[in-house]
């Protein structure tokens, strides 16, 4: 995982003063009929498209709203002209990352079919990248693997990104560029000099980060372009040590006993009664829920016809909310927890905006994909307003800047993030180094 990541999606600017033209482009959703039982105006978790019955900024679980021209409001100071940004996001749609101990009786006949994605991984030489096979991989899964129970039927791989995955990648791209390119302006495109992209070490980042660029640029399919990677964990047994404490206290503990019932009837149901890895948390269950009705297939049934509800799922993905929250918000001393095992992200930001300040920056446009555990850990740190939820796949942060005296905007899921609407450059950087230890590595790993 990326520092532990699972990612939500932040953008910064910077502005600088100068007046912008508007202009808004329309955009229409198909909606989905009936509506799913899992779909209501507290969040949607059936697929891609957000149902127009409801707003356009609903929390959609399988893809989060992010910035796009037909909802994108201009700051309100007038005359000013976005001059920086950082970005970071969470990958999109993949398959479920946690497997149940009879994974395949719980499948659909069908599985996970993952033909219509095409995984390219090859190397060339620097002296001529045309040398090299394009070679791609597809998961193969034989009908008589002798632990053919413990898998799925299909082509998929465990937790990779999904044709429809990318497909929500490159219209994330599109609406993107609709904004930053196309309204404001304020990149021509998308080359290597102006824009500068770092993903986790998973392939599902990085496949993400290529389907962004495309659908940013579709001049980018005849292109090369490097992708960084970031470093994906370092170990923090203080910080590990500081989440089992306050997972030990009632504030937690009185959770898991309220869903006792509904815990032991999943567990029995799905084949994880008595695994630590399910009852300790809803983790596993909101993965395996979540990544099958995102996908349209149907909730687990096993062997007996018993089936995995639609109440059951919603009441999953409600607790897992309350849990998240709790981890990396509301627990006593989290903030400590979020600066010891995402301080190096946060310093690197930092890092970034005090460069562009005294003139170091050679980028315009400085854009991260990772995981929801680094999305969730950013929202924390920038003391975004109100109960965290489950960072979606496809979660947006967006920060800018702006000339002469300097300010920033963030943007959070498509609008602007409360009480960082608009703050001092110099605030802001203070706030992203109060997340960064100076001595981390000694508050990780030393006997303190």
């Amino acid at each position: 995982m990326f520092f532990s990541l699972r990612f939500l999606s932040l953008l910064f600017f910077v502005l600088k003063w100068q007046a912008l033209a508007a202009s808004v482009t329309s955009q229409t959703r198909p909606i989905p009929s009936p509506l799913s039982p899992l779909d209501s105006a507290h969040g949607v978790y059936s697929g891609s498209q957000t149902p127009t019955v409801f707003p356009w900024n609903t929390y959609n679980y399988c893809n989060a709203p992010h910035v796009n021209a037909a909802h994108y409001t201009l700051p309100p100071t007038k005359d000013v002209e976005l001059v920086y940004m950082n970005v970071m996001i969470r990958h999109h749609k993949r398959t479920p990352d946690n497997l149940y101990p009879d994974e395949n009786s719980l499948n659909p006949p069908a599985g996970w079919d993952c033909k219509d994605f095409l995984q390219f991984n090859f190397g060339s030489l620097a002296s001529n990248t045309a040398e090299n096979a394009q070679t791609y991989h597809e998961t193969n899964i034989p009908s008589n693997h002798p632990f053919l129970s413990q898998i799925w039927n299909g082509t998929c791989d465990e937790g990779q990104l999904t044709a429809a995955g990318l497909e929500d990648s490159m219209q994330h791209g599109k609406d993107f560029a609709s904004v930053y390119i196309n309204k404001l302006k304020f990149l021509k495109g998308v080359d290597a000099i102006d824009v500068y992209v770092r993903t986790s070490t998973e392939d599902r980042t990085y496949q993400v980060a290529g389907a962004l660029l495309y659908g940013m640029d579709e001049t980018l399919s005849k292109k090369q372009f490097k992708i960084d990677s970031l470093v994906p964990s370092y170990s923090c047994p203080n910080a590990d040590n500081i989440r089992d404490q306050y997972q030990s206290v009632p504030a937690w503990t009185d959770h898991l006993v309220q869903n006792q019932e509904l815990q032991t009837r999943l567990s029995t149901l799905t084949g994880v009664l008595g695994m630590s890895a399910w009852s300790s948390w809803y983790d596993h269950f909101f993965d395996t829920f979540t990544s099958r009705t995102c996908h349209g297939h149907p909730l687990p049934c096993n062997a007996t016809g018993a089936c995995v509800s639609s109440a059951d799922a919603v009441k999953v993905f409600g607790i897992g909310d309350f849990e998240y929250n709790y981890i990396w918000k509301a627990a006593q001393n989290a903030s400590t927890y979020n600066s010891l095992t995402f301080g190096v992200m946060f310093q690197e930001l930092a890092d970034n905006f005090k460069s562009f300040k005294e003139g170091h920056e050679t980028f315009k446009l400085r854009f991260y994909v990772g995981h929801d555990g680094s999305m969730i850990r950013l929202a924390s740190g920038l003391n975004i307003q109100g109960p965290l939820r489950w960072p979606a796949l496809g979660s947006e942060f967006v920060w800018r800047t702006q000339n002469q005296a300097y300010f920033v905007r963030v943007m959070h899921e498509g609008t602007p993030a409360v009480g960082l609407e608009w703050v001092s450059l110099d605030d802001f950087i203070s706030l992203l180094e109060s997340n960064a230890p100076e001595d981390i590595f000694e508050q990780c790993l030393g006997s303190s």
